[in-house]
């Protein structure tokens, strides 16, 4: 059975976390999240990469992908010898201590933390059916220097899941302030019009998951022209379909947004599918 909720912190299990960490006092650094296979990070080169890349946005020092995937296997080596053992690994990398105040240290020694998880049970209408989304009064602020990265400021994203309680709706959707629709909660967000594909233009605001990234790059295999662009919410609720992604389960069909929904379509089943023979 799949362990929940066990970490290390700087690849042992006994450390705990400073108060004196600029993670835990300002947010000050970054995260990813994946599926764990039979104790394998799935897609583990995009993730590693964009974490670096990510780090280096905010000024940190990635830990070396050696040092990041012997953690990962201290923690998940024993559910590997369980046959299609799935679960959920989240890697977060701080600054490290820093004294009272915001500049940071000149020299500071990154703290990282990797956590097992059990993988969510997703229901089987999510796949078959498509999901239910909220619209959410929260708005994301733009700030250039940030789009793009999964940073551990995440308040606007806890004030959008605060928003319902209705079980029934799976995600929300995120404006920034000038009305563009961004993403949702925790997936990003593409719409077909006809046999194009679009997806939020994230250059001001929003993370860049993995996993849209790899959407994108099934343009030809698809065959959709798929286009990074401004996306509002009025022409989001015009499209012919409307889909969702994220590392953990790949993507999954909108089939109502407020009072709008969309018919069963075969997309989100068809990138699935290519995600995994990816």
């Amino acid at each position: 059975m799949a362990r929940t909720h066990r970490y290390l912190i700087n690849g042992d299990f006994s450390l705990s976390i400073s108060p004196l960490d600029r993670g835990f006092s300002y947010g000050d650094g970054v995260f990813r999240t994946m599926v764990m296979r039979n104790g394998l990070p799935e897609n583990w080169p995009l993730h590693y990469q964009k974490l670096v890349a990510d780090c280096a946005v905010i000024g940190i020092v990635c830990p070396s992908a050696e040092l990041l995937i012997s953690d990962l296997q201290q923690l998940f080596l024993q559910d590997a010898i369980a046959a299609n053992s799935v679960e959920v690994a989240k890697i977060i990398i701080s600054r490290g201590e820093g004294e009272r105040g915001y500049a940071p240290p000149a020299i500071t020694m990154p703290t990282r933390v990797v956590v097992s998880s059990a993988m969510p049970s997703y229901a089987a209408a999510n796949y078959m059916s498509g999901v239910h989304l909220h619209v959410c009064a929260t708005q994301l602020a733009q700030q250039v220097q940030l789009a793009g990265i999964k940073h551990l400021n995440r308040l606007e994203n806890v004030l959008a899941r605060m928003e319902w309680r209705d079980e029934t709706i799976f995600d929300g959707v995120m404006s920034d302030q000038n009305g563009n629709v961004i993403e949702c909660t925790m997936s990003n967000i593409f719409a077909r019009f006809d046999d194009q594909l679009i997806t939020p233009d994230l250059s001001r605001c929003g993370v860049s998951g993995i996993t849209r990234q790899r959407i994108i790059w099934l343009e030809s295999t698809l065959g959709l022209s798929i286009e990074v662009e401004p996306l509002s919410m009025l022409r989001l609720l015009e499209a012919d379909e409307v889909l969702i992604c994220n590392s953990l389960y790949g993507a999954f069909q909108v089939q109502r947004i407020g009072t709008k929904t969309w018919p069963q379509h075969a997309l989100a089943a068809t990138i699935r599918k290519a995600l995994s023979h990816d």
